[in-house]
């Protein structure tokens, strides 16, 4: 006995429409990023998760940085002078900013992003944990447009 074959028209159209939620979870269809505006063209949830680190990022350590300023506190001396524990975390981090600042310059460069050079700056300015997710979300972008190409 032969089983029913499907028509060739069924076969070639799409299992979904553009406005179904996508099976793979992150996978952005080209139809999809085509409709949505210029602006929120290449984020994905990826991207967006990057970015809301990044504020966090800001926020939290820019909460405590003023309150270093107008407590006119000694920043270095409380960070590396507040006993081993504290010490080990500064350390900690420190080493974590060095191998994020050269991802960022060596996925910079491979990835055609400008200006990565800024992430590092910035983060002198801000906070590290501010520019490594913003980076990180620039990257994933930057990763969604070459994928349309």
């Amino acid at each position: 006995m032969t089983e029913p074959s499907a028509s060739p028209s069924a076969a070639s159209s799409p299992a979904s429409s553009p406005s179904d939620p996508s099976p793979d979870v992150g996978v952005t269809s080209p139809t999809a990023v085509r409709d949505r505006p210029s602006l929120l063209r290449h984020w994905n949830a990826t991207a967006v998760t990057f970015a809301i680190l990044a504020i966090l990022g800001l926020v939290g350590t820019w909460i405590f940085n003023i309150l270093a300023i107008v407590q006119m506190r000694d920043f270095l001396g409380d960070w590396f002078g507040s006993g081993p524990a504290v010490n080990s975390l500064g350390v900690d981090l420190l080493v974590v900013a060095v191998a994020g600042s050269i991802l960022i310059i060596i996925e910079a460069r491979r990835l055609g992003m400008k200006r990565a050079w800024l992430y590092i700056v910035l983060s002198g300015i801000t906070a590290f944990a501010f520019t490594f997710p913003l980076f990180l979300a620039m990257r994933e972008r930057k990763l969604v447009e070459l994928g349309r190409r």
